[in-house]
Order: structure tokens, then C-alpha cells, then sequence
């Protein structure tokens, strides 16, 4: 698997710019869920990976895609943390006509990432 870029709040504003290609969102929010690609079987195994993912995603979704897996997603963020993107990157959304279901699903695995930034205290909102 390819590097990927760090979890910082340049990286969440890229994700939103749709300056990162979908599938490099996918495999962030796919490591900090618990899969891991293991190159030597060209597979991804959910050994790290929580029960509740497991159970229903043995393979890592695709959250771009797939309503149900970003709907998930989007019930896992605390509500606490719910606002992040507004809250402490100032997003203020996308313009009405210029976004669709991808958008709003790269916009829900961004505020995903930072609140797990948050909950695993890799605070970085200097972005």
C-alpha cells in the first residue's frame, strides 16, 4: 500500500478541497479503523479492527460509495464532535448545486478523522 499522508488538519482541508483522490480517503479512515493491508497475501485483514466494523465490514467499505458504510460512519462520531469541521476548521460547507453525494461523504470521512484526531489527542487544528 501506498504512503499516506498525514493525519493533520492540512490533510482533512485537502480531503475537503478533493485535493486527495478517493481512494487514499477510503484507506485513511480504513487504518484508523483497524485494517491493515498485508501486501505478502494482497489482503486486508480486521484483526485490530472494532467488533461493530468487523462484524458487518470484514473487508474495509468504501465509504464514497457505499450510503450504508458512511451512514455508519456518521453515527460512530461522538456528538460532541459532530461540528469539528465548523467548529475548529471554520468549513463553512459546500455551495447548493456545487456538491452531490461524494462531496458530502468525503466531507463525513473528513470530520470522521479529525474527530478521531481528537479522541486519540493528536490535536492538531492549526490548519
Amino acid at each position: 500500500m501506498s504512503e499516506l499522508p498525514p493525519l493533520n488538519t492540512e490533510t482533512i482541508w485537502a480531503i475537503l478541497n478533493e485535493d486527495i483522490d478517493d481512494d487514499t480517503v477510503n484507506k485513511l479512515v480504513w487504518n484508523c479503523l483497524g485494517y491493515r493491508y498485508n501486501s505478502e497475501t494482497n489482503t486486508w485483514e480486521s484483526t485490530e479492527v472494532l467488533p461493530e466494523w468487523k462484524e458487518e465490514y470484514p473487508e474495509p467499505p468504501n465509504f464514497i460509495e457505499s450510503r450504508p458504510a458512511t451512514v455508519k460512519l456518521t453515527r460512530s462520531i461522538p456528538q460532541a464532535n459532530k461540528q469539528l469541521l465548523k467548529e475548529q476548521l471554520g468549513f463553512k460547507g459546500y455551495k447548493i448545486g456545487e456538491f452531490g453525494p461524494r462531496q458530502t461523504r468525503r466531507a463525513t470521512a473528513a470530520n470522521w478523522l479529525l474527530s478521531y484526531m481528537k479522541e486519540a489527542g493528536l490535536n492538531d487544528y492549526s490548519g
